[in-house]
């Protein structure tokens, strides 16, 4: 078993416009939103063998940001393939990742996090939880898939459950949506 943990960049400010998109920073919300998720990873138990992750600014101050709400640090293999990837190069990404780790985080951007959610898991009865990710995949957020494989390269469309979808509102109602 394979679980592969997928955390969309927390929100990112467009205060200078000056500014490649590369190199947006994070916001006040968004570096709340991912030391939120990162006090939440830590009190679910949710862990990660290897990280790998965009070099974009927004993306490396989200792991860091995460990293201080988690209590420890998150080193991380950043590749600029990641950076607003496709869901067929991230699914590469993850079909190279090293069989070492059982536990693979991946941070990056949409709408290929979500495109890729979406790509490797089904409906399960009862749950909702991926008709809630095919709503909106908003900043911050985390979605863990289950994958019952036992090598990363065997990863297929379809062959994952989705079995957490972290939103920040749902820890902290008030990052929730700014126009609620």
């Amino acid at each position: 078993m394979k679980i592969l943990t997928l955390l969309r960049h927390a929100k990112s400010g467009w205060d200078d416009p000056a500014l490649r998109d590369f190199d947006r920073p994070l916001n006040k919300r968004g570096r709340r939103a991912a030391r939120t998720i990162g006090r939440e990873m830590r009190s679910r138990g949710i862990d990660f063998d290897a990280v790998i992750a965009s070099p974009a600014a927004r993306v490396v101050e989200t792991l860091a940001d995460l990293a201080d709400g988690y209590g420890r640090p998150i080193h991380a293999d950043y590749d600029e393939r990641a950076y607003l990837a496709t869901a067929a190069a991230l699914l590469e990404l993850v079909r190279q990742a090293d069989d070492g780790a059982d536990r693979l985080l991946l941070v990056g951007h949409n709408p290929g996090l979500e495109s890729l959610a979406l790509l490797l898991t089904r409906e399960e009865e009862g749950d909702g939880l991926r008709r809630v990710l095919a709503e909106k995949y908003p900043t911050a957020t985390l979605a863990e898939i289950a994958l019952p494989i036992d090598h990363w390269h065997d990863v297929e469309a379809g062959a994952g459950r989705l079995s957490r979808f972290i939103r920040p509102r749902d820890v902290d109602p008030e990052l929730g949506p700014e126009d609620a």
